[in-house]
């Protein structure tokens, strides 16, 4: 059925924002710089499939999962949406972990001191 990996992304999509929303990981954290690294992660990652692409190292296949909309030879639309998914994702469970790490960071500095 097309389009079903692309409602699948969608729907992880919007659960990675409610989670960021709801503990201002990162685009409710600082929303400027959010979009400056999600606009370099998504060029970063696009320029590495059309590279893949270009030295036949990826490509689509069959597949009756995808809409079938192309954004160029080999990449589908739904690889824009899939790192858009990769990189929110990535940033969210780097701003959930850096104030666990920093208070076990505190304890032990503390700790080592006395």
């Amino acid at each position: 059925m097309p389009g079903v990996y692309l409602i699948g992304l969608v729907v992880s999509i919007a659960g990675i924002a409610v989670l960021d929303a709801r503990y201002r990981l990162f685009f409710w954290r600082s929303p400027l710089r959010a979009a400056a690294v999600m606009v370099v992660g998504l060029v970063f990652f696009l320029v590495w499939d059309v590279a893949g692409v270009h030295l036949g190292v990826f490509f689509i296949g069959r597949n009756d999962l995808l809409t079938g909309v192309l954004l160029a030879p080999e990449v589908p639309l739904e690889e824009v949406f899939f790192l858009v998914l990769l990189c929110w994702t990535t940033m969210d469970l780097f701003g959930a972990l850096r104030p666990v790490v920093a208070r076990r960071l505190e304890r032990t500095d503390g700790g080592s001191r006395s």
